[in-house]
């Protein structure tokens, strides 16, 4: 009988590793596969609204997940700075930010708002429900050098 139990919960462990690991598989994350720490800043437009939020910051070798979840849009925006060389991932979709932690609502008069306007780069999640962007040192514009358009790093679909 005990033998039974014991099997009883580990069949049970296993179903709940399961749904937890199923459910996990929808969300939004970032790697960070550079050797320095960087800082992240997300955008994204639900049904209606614009709202940018930062900062998580990503130890290198690291990954994070910033939405959670299933993704409420297909088109998502980032911009990242490398905290220790300098560098950052940037683009031309312009939104608000602040040099602290933040969320913020709306894009529109960043600088009359009083926050600060900046370059995000754009990820087309093609509508999956779960995404991952690689910051790679090849696909940073380096310190002093301000690209117009930089594109994201080697997105990957997990399936």
């Amino acid at each position: 009988m005990r033998s039974l139990r014991v099997i009883s919960s580990y069949s049970l462990a296993l179903v709940v590793l399961s749904i937890s690991t199923c459910m996990a598989l929808a969300d939004f994350r970032v790697c960070n596969r550079t050797e320095s720490r960087v800082g992240v800043a997300l955008g994204y437009k639900d049904s209606e609204h614009w709202t940018t939020e930062g900062w998580w910051n990503i130890p290198p070798g690291t990954c994070e997940t910033l939405v959670r979840g299933t993704l409420i849009a297909r088109y998502y925006y980032l911009y990242a700075q490398d905290y220790d060389q300098g560098g950052e991932w940037s683009g031309k979709a312009y939104l608000c930010t602040r040099d602290k932690e933040f969320t913020i609502q709306g894009i529109a008069d960043c600088l009359a708002r009083g926050y600060n306007r900046t370059g995000f780069f754009e990820v087309d999640t093609r509508s999956h429900k779960d995404w991952t962007v690689q910051l790679t040192e090849q696909n940073q514009t380096p310190p002093g050098l301000r690209a117009p358009n930089i594109p994201p790093g080697p997105a990957q679909k997990k399936q």
